[in-house]
């Protein structure tokens, strides 16, 4: 395999210079509810879609720790350009863990490199027992189904996803221009709106055998989760810590001048920046989890992921709540940043798994795995 060799890239830098021009655009694509195709084309561009895979295959060779704070650092100046992108870093994290235990994925993630491909994750949809319908042909399957929440779908070359077939779930990847494929419009959504999360529709779209990567029981837990959840959560997370650190800047920057709030504005700027630090050392608990692709996957683990994540999602809601607070009404109008904020947050308790149900996975977890 040839190797591709780049000169090397001040990554923290670099995404600063980008984000200024992202946070440039950010209101304008919030309010049409396009694309950040603008911001996709410059981070191509800077081979950032390449950034996290090894440097033999032309990657940038950075680690999963410096990806989390690149996408974190968008987040400051777009947080739909961070989350998008984050759903492409998550399916590259996984095949580099892939690559770094089992010497296996090379070919793909070189294509990745050199053509800066966009992979797109379906994996909102594709949990126990995923959904759609698979039927068996010649040499392969017909895939029919709609896949939601597909970030980047607008946007993507190569969508990573998965269908029940019998009694087992084939997870595969989908070339976006093959034939039946269609991205519906209908991402018209309270935030988040430039993050191109369409809905998938394949129709009878042909599923060779040998793209099947992995085969599954459906309805079942499997180990191939221990290792996604692992690696895709603190990078999606990413994105949310961005935005509560941002929130906390605006709230400073107007709190130093606000004098309607001014008897309580030290307590409140206190309790906000307690709560920004919960999600903080949470968020860098997860890294610490996942340690840069060295870990050996387990259940234990994936729950303890999947409860940072909840504890992540809810702090960092209730940082940009809180910093609302801080500053009073003017946060409620849209030209106020906080605004768009608040609206972005939300979506951070959306992402697998929904807090009950993961509070319900994690006990049944803990409960099956007695402590040694």
């Amino acid at each position: 395999m040839e190797t591709l060799t780049l000169p090397k890239t001040n990554w923290k830098d670099l995404t600063h210079e980008l984000g200024q021009k992202f946070a440039e655009r950010a209101a304008q694509v919030d309010k049409s509810g396009e694309f950040v195709d603008e911001n996709y084309a410059e981070l191509k561009a800077n081979r950032f879609f390449s950034a996290m895979i090894p440097e033999e295959f032309g990657g940038g060779g950075i680690s999963h720790r410096e990806m989390g704070e690149i996408i974190k650092t968008i987040a400051t100046y777009c947080g739909s350009t961070a989350l998008a992108f984050s759903m492409h870093q998550h399916l590259v994290a996984a095949a580099v863990w892939k690559y770094k235990t089992k010497g296996v994925g090379a070919e793909m993630l070189q294509k990745v490199a050199v053509n800066q491909l966009v992979l797109i994750s379906t994996g909102a949809r594709d949990w126990l027992d995923s959904n759609g319908e698979m039927k068996k042909v010649d040499g392969g399957y017909l895939l029919s189904g709609k896949k939601h929440f597909a970030s980047q779908s607008i946007g993507g070359d190569i969508a990573v996803t998965s269908a029940p077939y019998l009694d087992e779930v084939l997870h595969f990847a989908v070339p976006m221009t093959a034939k039946g494929v269609t991205v519906l419009d209908d991402w018209h959504v309270m935030g988040m709106r430039a993050t191109g999360s369409h809905t998938i529709l394949f129709d009878e779209v042909f599923i060779p055998e040998a793209s099947i990567s992995v085969k599954r029981p459906k309805g079942e837990f499997h180990m191939v989760w221990n290792v996604v959840l692992t690696v895709a959560l603190p990078l999606i997370m990413s994105a949310y810590v961005g935005i509560a650190e941002q929130a906390k800047e605006i709230a400073l920057t107007i709190g130093r001048k606000y004098q309607r709030n001014q008897p309580h504005m030290p307590y409140m700027i206190g309790k906000m920046n307690n709560t920004l630090l919960s999600a903080q050392t949470q968020w860098e608990a997860m890294f610490s989890l996942a340690n840069n692709f060295d870990f050996s996957p387990s259940a234990i683990q994936t729950s303890d992921i999947l409860s940072f994540k909840t504890n992540i999602a809810d702090a960092t809601i209730q940082t940009v709540t809180e910093a609302m607070e801080a500053i009073g009404g003017q946060s409620f109008y849209t030209k106020n940043t906080l605004e768009r904020l608040f609206r972005d947050v939300q979506a951070a308790q959306f992402h697998p798994l929904p807090k009950w149900d993961q509070h319900a996975f994690s006990g049944k977890i803990l409960l099956e795995h007695p402590a040694k």
